[in-house]
């Protein structure tokens, strides 16, 4: 499955697929255990096992079973990317695998089915809500700007103060998947795969919460007169669905029509809005449904739509999959392969109002068919959806869940990619003599600058080993002065740490070059590097039973899988082994670091000891004096994930 850096769930342990889709289906509830339990483990070992045991042992989001609700497990198999692996089930035979998907432990006798628990969480409602008032440091979309550069100007926080970060409140969020917080004034917005939250970000007490809301997204905040509070609230949704709230009361203004039809597709960048539309970028999980020696792999293309902001009406929808649908080839027993299929949008979409312009990086081509919309920079007219240009920067990058390390299943395309497909939104920033340059970054380790008018490669710079879940995974960030990179390089940390513990689904230790994890400053005229510093190995102390949350228990990885933030003197950076770094944007010198692992937390809504976790996704918020990180989040690294993460609140001293 795809990571959401490039893909959105990683599948390095294919064990946790349906944990995975159910998250991207999204939503919590108590488990239940049926009394079709013990049937359900039958057809589970008949239909699912071949992908899901043994690796389940340490599939890393398999502690989150136990807290799906069932309908949402059920969606999965019927309508979702599990489909075509309960083909031929009854409604009552695939009642059944949830079940014994839900079971807590002991519930089903022949085979235990481990699961973790949610804890209860109790909310502390605010005293008042004042109404919003936007402020100079508010941080209201997920790259802070519309083109996502991830620079707050305005921090209320010197350099010189960074050393005295400490943290003032933490709050639990169940299931909160890859949701960064927004902040406007006193107030802060975050999502769950459950519940939609609106907080103090002084106190982190609760101003209101939306049940039923299911994202693994960033919402945007924004003034509108959409809204009777003049302040809209704007969330893609795991239906594949946009919703605007009153961002005062929470009270639902418009529900936008489903963008995909497509089984396996889904939302996980994040809409950006910009004037009077919402771009929305579509993803999908067919790499996980390609599997299935049944399917006719495969008819996924990516595509970005419009929204009006007033109505939520779709203004236009572009694939970026340009060329035509086609037979490739038929399998040994008769089923007909379809193509060219793939290029999902796995991050936010980008505007440059200047040129009237829009943004996006794709993912990679799930069959053989040739394709030029996979693995490359697109750029859409804002007014029409008309593709303007399209740089594609690897070929035959072509990927589905098996098919790796010279595996050949019936749908495998051939020649088999690296799976170097792009996650990080492009930012444009300016170089020497005011020219601007589009910067993205891949997972391949490559960065690249391009001509924003006409897409044309003006250089291309290799900042880290890069693999499946290499180079740069969530994100990358600019100043306006220098453009920064962090690299993950996790499957070459994997495979360095313990050669072939990560199964067959993913390239060996053979195959995969020394991991250069680390942040690189880079020359956004040149692409020449200025500065280059790799995170120390540090100690982590992840809580609790790491078979739950890890692949390989007992290890910390320093890979810099999350998104950067800048303010000015300092980036920001998170690693997976759960530490945050400041560093100096102009040697790479530390000025500050803090281990959310370090210590458990009392948090707001009723946790008494609530532990951190790694750090892996949108990276952190800074706004109005305060430092947002979400520690915990159960990504593609797989390594230090939580059930519940924690959103962790810094401020100088704590005050």
């Amino acid at each position: 499955m795809r990571n959401g850096t490039g893909s959105w769930v990683r599948p390095l342990a294919a064990a946790s697929l349906l944990a995975m889709v159910s998250g991207l289906l999204g939503g919590m509830a108590s488990a239940q255990t049926p009394p079709s339990a013990e049937q359900g483990k039958g057809l589970f070992d008949a239909r699912c096992k071949s992908c899901h045991e043994p690796a389940i042992e340490r599939a890393p989001n398999r502690g989150e079973l136990a807290v799906r609700p069932p309908a949402e497990l059920k969606a999965a198999m019927v309508t979702g990317a599990m489909a075509p692996m309960a083909s031929g089930l009854s409604s009552e035979e695939i009642d059944s695998i949830v079940a014994y998907l839900i079971a807590p432990p002991q519930a089903a006798a022949t085979s235990p089915r481990p699961g973790q628990p949610a804890p209860k969480l109790t909310n502390t409602m605010c005293a008042t809500n004042p109404p919003i008032k936007a402020a100079k440091g508010d941080w209201a979309t997920v790259g802070r700007d519309i083109g996502n550069a991830r620079f707050q100007p305005n921090p209320g926080i010197a350099t010189k103060d960074l050393a005295k970060l400490k943290v003032k409140w933490s709050f639990s969020i169940a299931a909160a998947g890859n949701s960064q917080p927004v902040v406007v004034g006193d107030w802060l917005w975050i999502l769950s795969r459950g519940q939609a939250f609106a907080l103090d970000p002084a106190s982190g007490c609760v101003r209101y919460a939306i049940a039923g809301v299911s994202a693994r997204n960033t919402a945007s905040v924004l003034a509108s007169s959409v809204s009777p509070s003049g302040w809209l609230l704007v969330i893609g949704e795991t239906s594949r669905q946009v919703r605007a709230f009153d961002a005062q009361t929470g009270k639902e203004i418009w529900k936008s029509a489903v963008l995909e039809t497509h089984s396996a597709s889904g939302i996980t960048g994040s809409p950006v809005v910009s004037g009077n539309q919402v771009f929305v970028p579509i993803t999908s999980l067919e790499e996980v449904s390609g599997t299935a020696p049944n399917y006719p792999c495969c008819s996924f293309r990516g595509s970005l739509v419009a929204l009006d902001l007033k109505t939520g009406a779709t203004q236009w929808k572009t694939f970026v999959v340009p060329e035509p649908l086609a037979p490739i080839r038929k399998t040994a027993t008769g089923v007909q392969l379809q193509g060219p299929a793939g290029a999902a949008i796995w991050s936010a979409p980008s505007v440059d109002v200047k040129r009237g312009l829009v943004y996006v990086a794709t993912g990679d081509s799930y069959t053989d068919a040739d394709t030029k919309g996979a693995d490359a920079i697109v750029a859409f007219d804002t007014k029409t959806g008309a593709i303007r240009w399209s740089n594609q920067v690897t070929e035959d990058d072509n990927y589905i869940l098996g098919c790796a390390s010279g595996k050949t299943g019936p749908n495998c395309p051939t020649p088999v990619g690296p799976d170097h497909d792009f996650g990080a939104s492009p930012v444009l920033v300016k170089g020497k003599g005011g020219k601007e340059v589009l910067i993205s970054g891949q997972k391949s380790g490559f960065t690249y600058g391009m001509d924003p008018d006409t897409g044309k490669l003006l250089w291309k710079q290799q900042v880290s080993a890069g693999s499946a879940l290499g180079g740069i995974e969530w994100g990358i960030g600019t100043n306006g002065k220098l453009a920064f990179a962090p690299a993950s390089d996790i499957i070459n940390l994997y495979n360095e740490h313990t050669p072939g513990a990560l199964g067959a689904d993913v390239p060996s230790a053979a195959d995969t070059p020394k991991g250069r994890p680390g942040l690189t400053a880079l020359d956004p005229a040149t692409g020449k590097v200025v500065w280059h510093v790799e995170p120390p190995k540090a100690p982590c102390q992840f809580r609790g039973d790491r078979k739950r949350s890890d692949r390989i228990p007992g290890a910390c990885f320093n890979a810099m899988s999350a998104a950067p933030a800048m303010i000015p003197g300092a980036v920001i950076q998170g690693t997976t082994d759960g530490w945050i770094r400041a560093y100096d944007e102009k040697n790479g010198k530390l000025l500050w670091e803090d281990s959310t692992t370090v210590r458990t937390y009392a948090t707001t809504n009723g946790v008494a000891e609530q532990p951190g976790g790694s750090i892996d996704g949108r990276g952190a918020t800074i706004a109005n004096g305060r430092m947002f990180i979400v520690s915990g989040f159960d990504g593609a690294a797989g390594t230090g994930g939580n059930g519940t993460n924690v959103l962790l609140a810094y401020s100088v001293d704590g005050k």
